[in-house]
């Protein structure tokens, strides 16, 4: 190895020994906080809204948001957000509006941040018209105190756990994270999800209820509609006392289906790999085929359709007498 080489690796190592001590020297006078290190500066702000809306929107970016109920008349914003990325929160024809306001020099862009924005909204408990929401990074949570004519919440990255009606559409899109779905009615919900789980439970539906999933499990669990349709590449299904007065159409690819105590008219399940198992509550006439795996189904005579196909994987369906 030339002098040269030598030296300039025995001066990186000594650089990296330097740099690790002064880290550590650092760190220990802060006390290993290192929401000490944040160049991202936070406040909290509060916003009172005493004019009458019906319906909500709200496009934020990077935010926790919680609704919380009030007995009182007016309405309040509390937003822990970034200097110079505050949101606007006004009444614009019938709707409140709760929008991020991006003042940052290119700049202040760049930095170190450990916090976290949450919005906090208190709002008048009954009903109101159309709840919209779109958000990048945060978790959601609407409580059972209100009711929406429609709800159409979309999310990128973070959780959606709803209690609130719908008394017409329900849709609630996120990219990763789960959504949860309980303890309500809706005119129809529409769930879809790339990467996390469906949790629905308790839930009667006038219309259809469907659900869509990248990678994540479904779980179903007494829910009452018109229809159920489930899809999904990755991930298992488990339905349990889940009653649609027409259809049950279920397809995976990878994922077992399994149905305790379910029933429809007619039910269309297709799988690729993945056991198709469970108990319904009516005779049905059956109709299934599987590649490579076993069959065990009653030889009904009576009954709506019940089409199982499977590549590789099992069927065994009973009947509960």
């Amino acid at each position: 190895m030339r002098r040269a080489t030598k030296i300039w690796l025995i001066v990186a190592a000594a650089l990296v020994v330097v740099g690790g001590i002064a880290f550590v020297g650092v760190m220990s006078a802060l006390k290993w906080d290192f929401t000490k290190l944040s160049t991202v500066k936070y406040e909290i702000n509060n916003y009172e809204i005493h004019e009458a809306y019906q319906n909500i929107t709200i496009v934020t970016d990077t935010a926790d948001i919680q609704f919380v109920p009030t007995e009182g008349t007016v309405t309040s914003v509390e937003c822990h957000e970034q200097k110079n990325l505050k949101h606007s929160v006004t009444v614009k024809d019938g709707t409140l509006v709760i929008e991020l306001v991006d003042t940052r020099k290119w700049y202040e862009h760049i930095g170190i941040g450990f916090g976290n924005s949450k919005m906090t909204v208190t709002i008048p408990q009954g009903e109101y018209g159309a709840l919209s929401i779109k958000s990048s990074t945060g978790d959601m949570e609407i409580p059972t105190n209100f009711q929406f004519e429609s709800m159409d919440i979309t999310a990128s990255t973070g959780d959606v756990t709803n209690y609130a009606s719908a008394t017409e559409s329900m849709k609630i899109k996120t990219s990763t994270g789960d959504i949860r779905v309980e303890n309500l009615s809706a005119g129809s919900l529409d769930l879809s999800v790339s990467t996390g789980k469906v949790s629905i439970t308790d839930v009667t539906c006038e219309g259809d209820v469907s659900i869509r999933v990248s990678t994540g499990d479904s779980k179903l669990t007494d829910v009452a509609c018109k229809n159920v349709t489930s899809s999904g590449d990755t991930g298992k299904l488990t339905m349990t006392n889940v009653i649609a007065a027409e259809q049950f159409s279920i397809e995976r690819d990878t994922g077992d289906v399994k149905l305790d105590g379910c029933d429809a008219g007619e039910i269309y399940v297709k799988t690729s790999t993945g056991d198709v198992t469970g108990t319904l509550l009516s005779e049905k006439i059956f109709v299934t085929k599987s590649s490579t795996g076993d069959i065990k189904v009653p030889a009904c005579v009576t009954g709506g359709k019940c089409s199982i196909t499977t590549s590789t994987g099992d069927i065994r369906i009973t009947i509960i007498e």
